[in-house]
């Protein structure tokens, strides 16, 4: 009599998903900035260069164990020029001139590994000024990170064809100012979350700090039961292939 070989079939691990959580606006003793910093979660943290705390909040930042990034101002089409702060990047600037303002953004924010920016709707619809900012970060082997506050970006062209690793946002949580506002974004990234392997969610120190504070100390708990809350930079293991792959 035979026996019977049964083979069982490894089972397959559940994908892991992922969530980076970004904080925009560092560098000038905003609102918010020690309760964020000390949220029990890795984040994202994007400092502006040439302000008071700038290189303190970096510092303080890193210590904590987040990731930091450039914040860099860029011109947007609409808004007030004083809005930017120092240093920013405007379309009317030479190529020289954008190199050397870039350059030193860099070296104003210690622990910097990636960039994104400030405003910027105008700039990152520009091909020659965001060609000049990519080709610096190519050198600096930097990453770059589209916050998307235009639907007309040409980061994504121009980073492929660079091969700058690039990643795009994919959700604000605080564009509108009000606490339930900001609460109910943060649910509906929940939800997202359901149906999607990696998100990147963006928010600010500042006059929205304390209610985005307040809205992650609530939701971050959720986050957790559905994903693995990680720096941008580790979402991009694939860059290589998948949509970042050359046609």
């Amino acid at each position: 009599m035979s026996a019977t070989i049964r083979v069982h079939a490894e089972e397959q691990p559940t994908p892991i998903k992922e969530l980076a959580i970004v904080i925009d606006d560092f560098g000038n003793g905003m609102k918010g900035t020690e309760e964020m910093l000390n949220l029990p979660v890795p984040l994202t943290v994007a400092v502006m260069p040439f302000l008071s705390t700038t290189a303190k909040d970096a510092k303080h930042a890193h210590e904590k164990g987040h990731e930091v990034i450039v914040h860099l101002p860029m011109e947007p089409k609409r808004g007030k020029k004083s809005w930017l702060g120092p240093g920013a990047i405007t379309t009317d600037l030479t190529d020289e001139e954008i190199r050397k303002r870039v350059e030193q953004a860099i070296a104003e924010v210690p622990f910097a590994v990636g960039m994104n920016h400030h405003m910027g709707s105008k700039v990152t619809e520009d091909e020659r000024v965001m060609r000049i900012i990519l080709e610096v970060c190519r050198e600096k082997g930097f990453f770059y990170l589209d916050s998307k506050t235009t639907g007309n970006s040409v980061i994504p062209k121009i980073a492929k064809e660079l091969g700058v690793p690039y990643l795009e946002n994919n959700l604000f949580f605080d564009h509108v100012y009000s606490a339930s506002h900001i609460q109910r974004k943060a649910s509906l990234l929940a939800k997202q979350l359901e149906d999607s392997d990696q998100l990147i969610a963006i928010g600010h120190v500042g006059i929205t700090g304390e209610k985005m504070v307040d809205a992650l100390k609530t939701y971050i708990p959720e986050y957790k039961k559905q994903a693995d809350l990680v720096p941008v930079s580790a979402l991009l293991a694939d860059f290589d292939r998948l949509d970042h792959e050359l046609p």
